[in-house]
């Protein structure tokens, strides 16, 4: 079973996190939509954040273990949101189980295939030695020699945990994760369509969603809006969380 932060009451309000995310990276945005009259669950994908860790990871189990959280949770007709992996894993549950879906909303990527470009992270994170790293500033350290920018540097460090008194551990799965990488570019399945009121946000400085996606977007989802949240890059929801908001309440009410 999935581990979720469940916030507010009302319309049931599902959030899926990306590659090496957890659920704690929408905690603010989703008290906001708490506030606006949606239970929301922030859930954790499976090998990430709080969630079990399998040798199996790719989009078809991914959905199946969304399928199994909502049933569990007696959620019906969702609001479903899903940012990166996560979006991947939304438009897919959506294409598969219509009727539990109300309204999808995706965050920054497209249904087509994408080629691995996390080497540099996946390297850093397996750099990590826990038994000479005592604190998060040393681990800091050693990832900015394989990942400059500091914001994207603290997103992945919010999976340190203690593990132990003085002992430093990653809360994802990141054996399995780097094992099964090309898991995560894989495109949607030639026949998959979601007929339902489906918005795409993508950052005006993201390259995850361009021109060339638009058609593409269309041929699986022929109701979906695409938009852009601007001063925004690939983590569009905490660049430029206003505008994000307003998008998506907009589109939800």
């Amino acid at each position: 079973m999935l581990h979720s932060n469940i916030l507010g009451e009302g319309i049931p309000f599902v959030i899926l996190h990306g590659f090496l995310g957890m659920n704690d990276n929408w905690k603010t945005m989703g008290q906001k939509f708490s506030e606006e009259g949606f239970q929301v669950h922030l859930v954790d994908q499976r090998n990430h954040g709080h969630s079990f860790h399998s040798s199996e990871f790719n989009y078809d189990v991914l959905v199946v273990d969304l399928k199994t959280y909502c049933e569990t949770n007696g959620l019906k007709h969702v609001i479903l949101l899903g940012h990166s992996m996560g979006g991947k894993t939304a438009m897919l549950f959506a294409t598969k189980y219509p009727d539990m879906v109300s309204k999808l909303l995706v965050a920054d990527i497209s249904p087509r295939f994408y080629p691995v470009h996390h080497d540099g992270i996946l390297s850093g994170l397996s750099a990590l030695n826990f038994d000479v790293i005592k604190s998060r500033g040393e681990a800091d350290d050693l990832l900015s020699k394989y990942v400059s920018d500091f914001g994207t540097r603290q997103f992945l460090l919010k999976n340190l945990y203690w593990i132990e008194k003085g002992k430093l551990a990653l809360r994802m799965n990141l054996d399995v994760l780097k094992e099964e990488i090309t898991e995560i570019g894989e495109p949607l399945p030639d026949q998959a369509r979601f007929e339902k009121e489906t918005l795409f946000l993508k950052g005006d400085r993201s390259e995850y969603i361009g021109v060339e996606d638009e058609n593409i977007i269309k041929n699986h989802f022929p109701n979906a809006q695409i938009i852009t949240i601007s001063n925004a890059g690939h983590w569009l929801h905490a660049e430029n969380p206003d505008d994000f908001f307003d998008a998506v309440i907009k589109f939800t009410k």
